[in-house]
């Protein structure tokens, strides 16, 4: 019997056993066409009505075929032909309580224009040349993540990227771009394999709805706005039109990152839709959101609404979507916004569903482990925060703020400042930061420093060097080359390359992505947000020791060992004078080249003659260059060592 034969949705419990066993399905949902037909499946539990409507083109015009679809068992509706409707663009018209709604496929996996029609879709035809033989490079074993927006990575006139390509998937399928064309001085995917980074995390790439597909070409968001969860953005593609080019061209652009030495990430965002009037509440009203207690919508996202991970259903869906990605577009790992508003039993069952099927330690998870505010989650219901990570797998991530706001001050407020831009920072709180953060602490509690994502700056939040001329220079002057901020950036970074943990850079960091002093840029204009490829260049010597910063991580593995055993490496902490912090670390492993470290950190506007212990200590990085360990004819020091104002001094014992 059909739920609308017996009750309404006024008086239905979502959260009671009795729906779960009624209504719970686990058919694959969706639309699916080949040589067999077309078949349509919806599930609508509690509607009275479903209508499929097909169309000839993807944003306008008339159905061209109208047909009432089938209910059957547990909330599901369908519609069968023989008839091959690949191409073919469709909608559902949806009576809930005697009330008729025009929607989506909330289960579609390619779309019209703006996503407001979906689109049946063979997907093999979307496939580039090669895709079945597309793969990532091997897992390296220190992870470098960076994070672009698609956009913003190309548009910039200078990126030398081809005109009708910047902005766009096609963008990062051009493997050897140079600045402004001439030939020299790399930039996108060149640029990024020169730097050293491992992993390339992409922001929102599904169908979310801040940007009109068909509108200014300029247009621009962050894209924290889920409109199609299973379809690409089409503003990204050259034909945002045509379901199918969004398709392959994302995909083009995940082979061409494989190709250049790249794992690509994928930054999800499955706890909030665009709005609460999406196709997930017009298909099942209110199933899929939580409430409070007065019957408004919960909040915490501070978007309007929270997705209710917690119900069966609801969380099938997530992962569902999670494994699409991870099956159809081959993406290596995931990045959950706000995860602290999922529940830990959803991220656990994704971790251990990736595990399963691509083998343990293919596929990342990490997220941010808070939420924007309180969220009214159902009773029980354990949320992947911060003070549940030992309630996660081990292996799922977490952005760790504790140490970002150590180094730099706080990400919410100007004026709190970080250890290296005028604040003060303890030894013990040294540890912790170098620790990843792994043991029983208030701040931040990780199981091991494979939970750990340590970071100074994201798409969020002012960017590293912003931070850093608000709070040290009063004329904030953003784009001059301010030498006491570029040795606090320079300190910066090398107090986040010597932590424990996995390493995450926005990208544009390394040469003082400025957006001038804007804290969060999501709809701020693309000349903002764009990366600028002459800074780059013209900043290149802060990029230099990025650059020297990552390839010596991995060559130490007492910073780069995930282990339980990994904090143990972290020896005597101390402070040898005002504002300068000193630490020694294992270091045996790998070539062996130095079995021990010395680190040295001297935010003090003083230089300071720290006492080094016993032995010969070869200078590996300090205030000015991060590549002195290339060099086997540095002088050794001995009994002490001096560091200048505002550096830092990394040594290894030979």
């Amino acid at each position: 019997m059909m739920l609308h034969d017996d009750v309404t949705t006024a008086v239905l419990d979502f959260d009671a056993p009795d729906f779960r066993e009624r209504f719970d399905c686990d058919l694959p949902l969706g639309s699916f066409c080949g040589r067999e037909g077309t078949i349509f499946r919806l599930w609508a539990p509690t509607a009275q009505a479903v209508w499929l409507n097909l169309y000839r083109d993807g944003a306008a015009g008339e159905a061209a075929f109208r047909q009432e679809m089938t209910p059957g068992e547990r909330g599901l509706w369908t519609w069968e032909t023989a008839e091959n409707l690949d191409g073919v663009y469709y909608d559902y018209h949806v009576t809930v309580d005697d009330t008729e709604r025009a929607t989506a496929d909330p289960y579609a996996r390619a779309s019209g224009l703006n996503g407001a029609r979906s689109m049946v879709i063979d997907l093999r035809r979307t496939d580039p040349e090669g895709w079945q033989e597309d793969g990532p490079p091997p897992c390296p074993p220190e992870t470098v993540i960076y994070e672009i927006h698609v956009k913003d990575f190309s548009w910039d006139s200078h990126s030398g990227v081809s005109p009708a390509y910047r902005g766009k998937y096609k963008a990062l399928c051009q493997d050897n771009t140079t600045l402004d064309g001439a030939g020299e001085r790399p930039t996108g995917l060149a640029y990024l394999r020169g730097l050293g980074v491992t992993h390339v995390q992409l922001m929102p790439v599904f169908d979310y709805g801040s940007v009109d597909e068909g509108g200014d070409p300029d247009a621009f968001n962050w894209g924290y706005d889920p409109v199609n969860y299973n379809v690409p953005e089409g503003s990204y593609s050259t034909d945002p039109a045509h379901g199918e080019v969004r398709i392959r061209e994302l995909k083009e652009a995940v082979q061409s990152l494989h190709r250049n030495g790249f794992r690509v990430i994928m930054d999800v965002v499955y706890n909030h839709t665009y709005r609460l009037d999406s196709w997930l509440f017009r298909t099942v009203p209110w199933y899929y959101y939580r409430r409070k207690e007065d019957g408004t919508p919960s909040d915490g996202s501070r978007c309007g609404n929270d997705l209710a991970s917690e119900r069966s259903m609801c969380a099938r869906y997530i992962l569902d979507s999670v494994l699409y990605w991870a099956e159809e577009y081959h993406i290596d790992g995931f990045r959950f916004d706000l995860m602290g508003l999922l529940d830990a039993r959803l991220m656990n069952r994704i971790q251990s569903e990736l595990d399963r099927r691509w083998g343990v330690g293919e596929k990342l998870v990490f997220g941010e482990p808070w939420g924007a505010t309180e969220t009214a989650a159902a009773p029980g219901t354990v949320l992947a925060d911060k003070s549940n990570l030992h309630r996660l797998n081990g292996r799922i991530g977490a952005f760790c703020d504790a140490t970002r706001d150590a180094v730099k001050g706080s990400a919410l407020q100007a004026d709190v400042l970080g250890f290296v831009n005028g604040g003060h920072m303890e030894p013990e709180h040294l540890a912790c930061c170098l620790k990843g953060w792994a043991g029983p602490y208030a701040a931040f509690s990780a199981q091991t420093p494979a939970q750990t994502i340590t970071y100074l700056s994201s798409h969020d939040d002012w960017t590293l060097w912003d931070k850093l001329v608000l709070t040290m220079d009063p004329e904030r002057r953003y784009d001059e080359p301010l030498k006491s901020a570029l040795r606090a950036n320079r300190l910066a970074a090398t107090i986040n390359f010597c932590c424990q943990g996995h390493l995450f850079l926005l990208s544009g960091e390394e040469f003082a992505r400025t957006k001038a002093g804007i804290r969060d840029s999501f709809s701020s204009p693309v000349a903002v947000n764009r990366l600028d490829w002459r800074r780059a260049w013209n900043w290149r010597e802060l990029v230099e020791y990025y650059r020297g910063l990552i390839a010596l991580r991995k060559r130490l593995p007492g910073l780069c060992d995930k282990s339980a055993a990994a904090p143990d490496r972290i020896g005597a902490v101390s402070a040898p004078a005002e504002d300068c912090v000193t630490a020694r670390v294992d270091n045996r492993g790998g070539d062996g080249r130095w079995p021990e470290l010395f680190l040295i950190f001297n935010a003090g506007e003083r230089e300071v003659l720290a006492p080094l212990p016993p032995g010969d200590w070869q200078a590996l990085v300090d205030g000015e260059s991060s590549t002195l360990w290339q060099d086997d004819e540095t002088q050794l020091r001995r009994n002490t060592a001096a560091v200048s104002a505002m550096t830092a001094l990394l040594l290894g014992r030979v």
